[in-house]
């Protein structure tokens, strides 16, 4: 018998995507630690609710799947935080480019682009892409790793008892 794969992976993907998608904690995603945890999160919550070793490959598919997951929870989460923060990040970048007045004017004119809104919603699209193919790749890791580290050892059977002869 197969365990769930549901629970964990929708677990493992709202870690994942929580963790990503917060502004200060999502930097220790640049390695992509964030989303190995979560996969090797699905893999340690499915060996938890099944009283067997769970197959590698178990954990690989429970790790992608909470990928997955994860890339629509970090999108829905995004989006709400992006707009919270654009207008703090437009003030950034207008006094950066107040400050650098050697700068080129096409790439001035490049960086004044990047605070509109419709540029915004460019890059959450094309960051939905990426995150969706590094969310599975890593999250099959995470996945595969989770099920080496957390799978519980089969129970030892005693030797059988000897036959008496008297």
């Amino acid at each position: 018998m197969t365990p769930s794969k549901t629970q964990p992976a929708l677990l493992g993907g709202l870690a994942i995507g929580v963790l990503s998608a917060l502004p200060v904690i999502n930097v220790a995603n640049c390695c992509c630690a964030w989303i190995l945890f979560g996969g090797a999160l699905a893999a340690y919550l499915m060996q938890q609710n099944h009283p067997e070793p769970i197959a590698v490959g178990d954990g690989a598919i429970v790790g992608l799947l909470a990928g997955v997951v994860g890339t629509f929870v970090w999108l829905v989460l995004s989006i709400p935080i992006s707009t919270a923060l654009a207008p703090f990040q437009s003030q950034m970048l207008q006094r950066a480019l107040r400050n650098a007045s050697d700068m080129a004017p096409e790439a001035r004119a490049l960086l004044e682009g990047l605070s509109s809104g419709p540029a915004v919603g460019i890059g959450l699209v094309f960051g939905f892409f990426v995150m969706l193919c590094v969310s599975t790749v890593f999250g099959m890791v995470g996945g595969l790793f989770g099920a080496l580290m957390f799978r519980k050892n089969l129970p030892t059977l005693p030797p059988p008892i000897p036959p008496s002869t008297c």
